[in-house]
């Protein structure tokens, strides 16, 4: 299937690890110019040598602290320089998890510039670049934990919660002017930063925090959230649905949010 992303340019913040770089890489694949935002130089400029030997012709590393405004304003005004519009944004970072015991005002504060300023802060400073393409998509990384809560996810869920919100309404305000706004809610995904922070509790039960099936299995006895595929996901699998609602192929879902979960919302 031709997503029609060759010679297309995209923007995808957190786009160095995990569900971010699967994303990246996606877009580099199918010939898209993809602009990484992140703060860790060292992790850019790997990740741009990486997007370029997939196929991506002109990407782009940005250290960018995306809780700052001002940096967010600047990387755009940079993109606006090199590239003539955007087609695709794609938004992936998120806060931290803890339960509401536990959680400071700070705390609180970090968890909604992280989950949903961010992205309010990115797609404010890529309008003028979005509203110049022939067709343009927003994608945001929501979480499905916004349908089955848990008490240790209490501030991350509350910020994806008011990200699927604001998308849902940016899908009716930016519909008119052919932006298609979309969130995408992954289940639990198995990423590198999953598993090492994980790892300890993992190993106490015999369990590979690496291995799909061992995590579904720690996050069942855990939370008690099963999944009827039986096992975690992976980023690439996340990443797919994501390249999709970012690219021209997709001409009439707008609005919605899709589920990357395993089967959980079923339960």
């Amino acid at each position: 299937m031709d997503l029609g992303l060759a010679g297309a340019t995209a923007v995808v913040t957190g786009g160095t690890k995990g569900m971010g770089l699967a994303t990246a890489e996606v877009l580099a694949g199918e010939g898209a110019s993809v602009a990484v935002l992140a703060r860790d130089r060292a992790g850019l400029d790997q990740t741009v040598d990486r997007l370029r030997a997939i196929g991506s012709p002109d990407p782009v590393g940005l250290s960018v602290d995306v809780t700052d405004a001002g940096q967010i304003e600047r990387a755009f005004a940079e993109l606006s320089e090199r590239w003539p519009c955007l087609n695709s944004l794609v938004n992936t970072v998120g806060p931290m998890d803890g339960t509401f015991e536990n959680l400071t005002d700070e705390d609180w504060d970090t968890a909604f510039s992280l989950g949903t300023m961010s992205a309010v802060r990115c797609i404010r400073g890529a309008l003028p670049l979005l509203r110049r393409a022939p067709w343009a998509r927003i994608v945001n990384i929501g979480a499905h934990s916004i349908k089955r809560q848990s008490p240790r996810l209490v501030a991350y869920t509350a910020a994806k919660a008011a990200l699927t919100s604001i998308s849902k309404n940016l899908a009716r305000s930016l519909g008119p002017e052919g932006i298609l706004v979309n969130t995408v809610s992954p289940g639990t995904i198995v990423t590198a930063s999953f598993s090492s922070t994980l790892r300890p509790l993992f190993e106490a039960e015999g369990l590979d925090p690496t291995d799909p099936h061992d995590v579904m299995r720690w996050i069942e006895s855990n939370f008690n959230h099963p999944v009827d595929l039986g096992r975690a996901g992976l980023p690439d699998e996340v990443a797919s649905i994501v390249v999709y609602l970012a690219s021209k192929r997709n001409g009439y879902v707008t609005g919605a949010n899709v589920n990357v979960d395993g089967g959980s919302d079923f339960n």
